[in-house]
């Protein structure tokens, strides 16, 4: 596989590489996210607003479960119990969102409810292009990585 291009963001790494973090086992791309998932090896939790994954798109197989949900923003209250159900012992949660922020602070939760716990970088739609538009710049769906929309 390649290795990813910067995006304005966050730094990237290549596509097998785990990236050291503080609070969580650490950033991955979506590459690596999507060959753990595949294998077994890691559930993906998408950690966007129910109205993203409805309107945007989500990807087939991954665990809906918002961090926070819309209108408003508000956190989830039952998040942990949700993702307890989610990810069964021993496995690895790759955290996903829109860009690949708010999977960072899921991740970190996780992480305190003793899962092992990756945010995955760029997110679903990456980060704005220099017309502020997504989708352009990275991500999830950008890569080519599997992704329905209804």
């Amino acid at each position: 596989m390649t290795a990813l291009t910067s995006s304005s963001t966050a730094t990237s790494a290549p596509s097998g590489a785990v990236q050291p973090a503080a609070g969580y086992a650490g950033d991955i791309s979506p590459m690596l996210a999507a060959q753990w998932v595949a294998s077994g090896e890691a559930v993906l939790v998408d950690v966007r607003s129910d109205a993203e994954r409805e309107w945007v798109g989500y990807v087939p197989g991954s665990v809906g479960l918002a961090w926070k949900q819309w209108p408003g923003m508000a956190l989830n209250a039952g998040f942990d119990e949700g993702l307890r159900a989610a990810v069964p012992q021993g496995r690895k949660a790759v955290m996903l969102c829109r860009s690949g922020v708010r999977s960072i602070s899921a991740a970190k939760r996780a992480t305190e409810l003793g899962i092992e716990a990756y945010n995955i970088l760029e997110g679903f739609e990456g980060n704005p292009d220099e017309h502020g538009q997504r989708g352009h710049v990275g991500g999830w769906r950008f890569r080519g990585l599997p992704w329905k929309q209804n």
